[in-house]
C-alpha cells in the first residue's frame, strides 16, 4: 500500500474513533477563546500531519471549538517553529512536529528563534529508529551484516540530511561499531525504501513506524536488522534492538508533538494538554497506532516538557560528535 495512502487510511480511521458525542467540558477548564489553528511543520500525507488532524478533530469535539490546520513546510521544519514562536500565547496558534524540533536546536545554529521559545504541550506518538536491508539479503542479523560487509564502506540511505534516521544511523557506524559507513541521501523515505528493497543501498536507516514496518513483517521486502529502542517492538517482535545484539544504551525514536508558544498561560496550557491526552488514551487509537509501530505517548504538560529537553539533550550530543551543522 502507498505510503500516502497508508496515512490517509489510518487518519480517516483514528478520526471516525474519536468523533461523536462527548464528556468534555470545554467550561470546566480556561480555553483558548479565539479559532483554533494548528500549524504543521511538514507537507501534507504524512505521519505529522495524520496527527495533527486527529488532533484537531479531538480538540474540537473536546473543546467545543474550530480548530484548522495549515501546513508550512521547509527548512526541515523551522519554518513553521518560527512562525509559532512568534505567534500570540494565547493557545491559539499551535505547532505539530516531530522530532525534528529537538534535533534543529543544535543543527541550525543560526535560526530566528529558539526550543526555549515554544513550550511542550504533549506528545501523541513515538516510533524507534531501524536498520533494514533487502529481504533476500544473505545477513539475518546486524553483527553477521557488518561481518559480512568485511571492512568495505556501507551505503546507508534515508529520508534526507539531518534526520533522525540520518544522524542515529552515522553515529552507531562511526562511534558504536567503528565502522566505515557513507550516507546516501533520498529526498523523502518513500524512495529511501524503495532503493533498500531493490538492493541499490546496502542499508535502509529509518522510522520503524508505517511503511517500513509492514515492509518488516512476514512476507515483507525488507529485512529488519536492529531497532534503537529498549525493547522489540509489538509489530516486530523478530527484530531484535541494538542491545541485544552487543550495542547497549542506545535507542533513538521519531515522534509527533504538540507545541505553543513559550508564554502561553498555565490553565490553558493545561486544559490542552488534558484534552490531547484524552485523545490519545483512547483504547481504540491506542490499538491502532501500536499496529503500525507507533508507541501512544501521553503525560501531564510538565512530563512531556521534560521529556522534549531530554530529546534535544540527547540529539545535540549526537549532532556535535558528528560535527553536523546547516546554515
Amino acid at each position: 500500500m502507498p505510503f500516502q495512502h497508508w496515512v490517509k487510511c489510518l487518519f480517516v480511521v483514528l478520526a471516525a474513533l474519536i468523533a461523536g458525542p462527548n464528556l468534555y467540558a470545554a467550561s470546566a477548564q480556561p480555553a483558548p477563546q479565539n479559532k483554533i489553528t494548528m500549524i504543521v511543520a511538514f507537507a501534507p500525507g504524512g505521519f505529522a500531519d495524520a496527527m495533527a488532524r486527529l488532533v484537531a478533530q479531538g480538540l474540537s469535539d473536546r473543546l467545543h471549538q474550530t480548530v484548522i490546520v495549515e501546513n508550512h513546510a521547509g527548512g526541515g521544519g523551522n519554518i513553521a517553529a518560527g512562525l509559532v514562536a512568534r505567534a500570540e500565547p494565547d493557545g491559539a496558534t499551535l505547532l505539530a512536529t516531530t522530532t525534528a524540533l529537538a534535533i534543529n536546536e543544535t543543527l541550525f545554529p543560526n535560526k530566528q528563534f529558539s526550543a526555549s521559545d515554544l513550550k511542550t504541550v504533549a506528545m501523541i506518538a513515538s516510533s524507534p529508529e531501524a536498520l533494514a536491508t533487502s529481504a533476500n539479503g544473505p545477513a539475518g542479523s546486524l553483527p553477521d551484516f557488518i561481518k559480512a560487509m568485511n571492512g568495505k564502506v556501507i551505503n546507508f540511505g534515508s529520508a534526507g540530511v539531518g534526520t533522525g534516521s540520518h544522524i542515529q544511523a552515522e553515529y552507531f557506524f562511526k562511534f558504536l561499531a567503528k565502522v566505515p559507513a557513507q550516507h546516501i541521501p533520498f529526498q523523502g523515505g518513500a524512495p529511501a525504501v524503495n532503493a533498500a528493497i531493490a538492493g541499490q543501498i546496502d542499508l535502509l536507516a529509518a522510522t520503524l513506524g508505517g511503511s517500513v514496518a509492514t515492509q518488516m513483517q512476514a512476507g515483507g521486502k525488507l529485512k529488519g536488522l536492529a531497532i534503537a529502542a529498549d525493547k522489540r517492538a509489538a509489530v516486530v517482535p523478530h527484530v531484535p534492538t541494538y542491545a541485544e545484539q552487543g550495542f547497549p544504551a542506545f535507542a533513538a525514536s521519531s515522534w509527533v508533538g504538540i507545541f505553543a508558544p513559550a508564554k502561553i498561560d498555565p490553565q490553558i496550557l493545561a486544559t490542552l494538554n488534558s484534552a490531547i491526552n484524552d485523545i490519545v488514551k483512547s483504547q481504540d487509537v491506542q490499538a491502532k497506532l501500536v499496529a503500525v509501530g507507533y508507541d501512544p505517548m501521553t503525560g501531564s504538560q510538565a512530563e512531556v516538557d521534560a521529556f522534549f529537553r531530554d530529546e534535544v539533550g540527547r540529539w545535540g550530543k549526537m549532532v556535535k560528535a558528528l560535527n553536523l551543522s546547516i546554515n
